[in-house]
């Protein structure tokens, strides 16, 4: 299990991340590919990652656009584990470029 960091803690490790709005701690980022099949493959292997994890994103997926929320339940708000897939997810959809 992870201990909560929190929002602010979580965004001065990872670039373009923001903090949700609402009162949830949570951090939210909108990833958009060329097409569909790129935005599938970036979530088929995030999905991958997740699991192996343990930790499972909250995310909406339209075409070429995948909408990410990450916090972690079981701590009630951002952890540790929630930078860690985000890092993750930037480092692929950076080879997708």
């Amino acid at each position: 299990m992870s201990n909560k960091i929190g929002a602010r803690a979580a965004l001065e490790k990872l670039t373009g991340w923001s903090q949700g709005k609402g009162d949830r701690d949570v951090i939210e980022k909108t990833y958009k590919f060329d097409d569909f099949k790129t935005a599938w493959a970036f979530m088929t292997a995030t999905a991958l990652k997740a699991d192996g994890m343990d930790h499972h994103p909250e995310w909406f997926n339209v075409y070429n656009k995948v909408e990410v929320t990450l916090t972690t339940h079981d701590v009630d708000g951002v952890s540790s584990k929630d930078v860690e897939l985000a890092g993750f997810m930037d480092a692929f959809a950076a080879k997708l470029d």
